[in-house]
């Protein structure tokens, strides 16, 4: 592909990574569901926050499909899905147009937010693209020095939590913060998926996430260790009066996670890509079935 000649539409949805997406949505469902409960839910706030959550992921998919393909890291041997770059479907500067136009989408939208509610808004909106950028670009990308699942749980789960909530009410709580924390391991192990899988390309490359360093049965330890902390935190909330008994009904997708786990346990190389769809999946699921719980029981 040259840069004269436009990529087909196939190509930037093979780039966008449609299976991460319900993810994205996710934590912005459950701070919508806390503004619903609390009286404070304001919906073109709420709806400019699904939309640049969803950008953000986009974009971020992108980058990570420039950015690999500049440091060599999308070699033939890659496991995952198509990386468009690294084939030659998008070239580099189509495809760094495309991250541009992408993340500028999400800054317009961020602007709104912005006048809506003052710099912490902006200032959580920088921070958040910075993040998005440096997961696999700038000078130190810290996805490739084992800090991915950190960040991924501080931005694309706590903050999206919270930042959506803050957008329609101007407040923070603590019961907020807590709610955010199970949809940030159930997004963690989106990323302990993806990592596992790719193993020994990411080794082949000297990409060293927490998978390389720690191998696959510690992937695993982390895997459960997140749902089993996903599942108690709705039961935390209600044990000490900051959410109703509502958000147990999240449990009721704990037979797809305990299938999704033993599929992890046992699945390997490209067959991951399908628990990697599912645990995605089990985000957005979880997700609802924690805001309904929320709405009905409130």
């Amino acid at each position: 592909m040259t840069d004269s000649q436009s990529p087909p539409l196939q190509a930037w949805l093979m780039a966008a990574r449609p299976r991460t997406l319900p993810a994205a949505a996710a934590p912005v469902f459950v701070a919508i569901a806390f503004a619903l409960r609390d009286g404070v839910f304001h919906w073109p706030a709420a709806l400019a926050c699904l939309l640049i959550s969803l950008l953000m992921q986009i974009g971020a998919n992108f980058a990570n499909d420039l950015f690999d393909h500049e440091r060599g890291s999308d070699t033939p041997d890659r496991l995952g899905p198509t990386r468009v770059t690294a084939s030659g479907i998008v070239s580099p500067a189509q495809m760094r147009l495309g991250t541009t136009a992408i993340f500028g989408l999400a800054a317009l939208l961020g602007l709104y937010l912005t006048w809506l509610r003052g710099w912490p808004v902006l200032a959580l909106g920088a921070a958040i693209l910075l993040a998005a950028l440096a997961y696999t670009g700038g000078p130190f990308p810290y996805g490739y020095y084992a800090l991915g699942d950190v960040f991924v749980f501080l931005f694309f789960g706590v903050a999206a939590v919270c930042g959506t909530y803050y957008a329609q009410s101007g407040l923070l709580t603590p019961t907020i913060f807590w709610a955010s924390v199970p949809l940030g391991l159930l997004i963690i192990n989106i990323l302990v998926v993806n990592n596992t899988r790719d193993i020994p390309t990411d080794t082949a490359v000297n990409k060293r996430t927490l998978a390389v360093l720690l191998g696959r049965q510690a992937m695993l330890t982390e895997y459960l260790v997140c749902l089993i902390g996903a599942y108690l935190v709705p039961l935390g909330l209600w044990t000490f009066g900051l959410a109703s008994v509502g958000g147990l009904l999240t449990w009721l997708s704990l037979p797809r996670a305990f299938l999704l786990y033993r599929e992890f346990s046992q699945a390997d190389g490209r067959a991951l890509n399908k628990t990697l769809g599912g645990t995605a999946q089990l985000a957005l699921v979880y997700a609802v079935l924690f805001a309904l719980g929320i709405l009905i029981a409130k």
